[in-house]
């Protein structure tokens, strides 16, 4: 279950496109300089519409991230902050799992890692 539900905390970037029982489908958009709230994010792939650049932090780990157009990324659950620190907007589709495939929102994981 999402705790700090992104579309909660931060709406003006998260649209809810589509959801079933099984996945919720997130649009995100942003601009440079832009930084989001804390948020929980589930197990998700996360697809890049558009190449960028973000700083994601938890309260015990920073790290940056750079990811190029029609990159289909692993992000495990996790709960952290990000930072539009590139010169381009960004854009990405989010999938989200739901129920048992969900996991629960780490601060120790932070950010996209490979598929398992």
């Amino acid at each position: 279950m999402v705790t700090d539900d992104p579309i909660r905390t931060d709406p003006e970037n998260y649209r809810l496109l589509w959801e079933n029982e099984f996945v919720r489908v997130l649009d995100y958009t942003d601009t440079p300089g832009v930084r989001t709230n804390d948020h929980d994010h589930p197990n998700s792939v996360l697809v890049a519409l558009t190449d960028f650049d973000r700083h994601l932090r938890t309260p015990g780990r920073e790290r940056s991230v750079h990811l190029d157009a029609g990159d289909a990324v692993w992000l495990p659950a996790q709960r952290h902050s990000g930072e539009n620190v590139g010169s381009t907007p960004t854009h990405t589709i989010l999938i989200e799992l739901k129920g048992d495939g969900a996991g629960v929102a780490s601060t120790e994981t932070v950010g996209p890692t490979a598929a398992e």
